[in-house]
């Protein structure tokens, strides 16, 4: 039942960013573009999305435990470090350069087009360097 469930989450997400436009690398970038054709859609998807997140975590976190799990996992950390800043930025500078966030990629990948394709790819790479950087970094640290 859990993995119906996470699939339904994710067939609605993907949905949602398809009808919103913002699996369209073109829009995306368009918002970014304020001195030419600047299109201001995708505030209106993220403060959608922002009011819908504010008052869903009010109503679930209410629950003594999510419907498939045995307690909430919460981020405890409230610092604000240098892997942070650094991961913002790249996500940012990448999503200004391609026109593509995770979230809005995913659901691209079913149109098989070279870019979203390329996209994913540079994603998975970002990733395994980032935990590689990480790994590195643990080592010295423990050295």
């Amino acid at each position: 039942m859990r993995l119906v469930a996470l699939y339904l989450i994710g067939l609605v997400f993907g949905i949602g960013i398809s009808i919103s436009g913002m699996a369209n690398p073109a829009k995306v970038l368009n918002f970014f573009d304020v001195a030419g054709t600047w299109d201001p859609s995708l505030i209106f998807v993220m403060g959608g999305a922002v009011v819908v997140t504010f008052f869903g975590y009010r109503t679930v976190l209410k629950r003594p435990a999510p419907v498939f799990g045995r307690g909430f996992q919460l981020p405890t950390r409230k610092d604000i470090d240098l892997p942070l800043i650094a991961g913002s930025a790249v996500f940012g500078i990448g999503w200004g350069i391609a026109g593509f966030c995770p979230g809005g990629a995913l659901p691209a990948l079913g149109t098989g087009e070279t870019p979203v394709l390329i996209f994913a790819a540079a994603l998975i790479a970002g990733i395994l360097a980032a935990k590689w950087a990480q790994a590195m970094m643990s080592r010295r640290s423990a050295a």
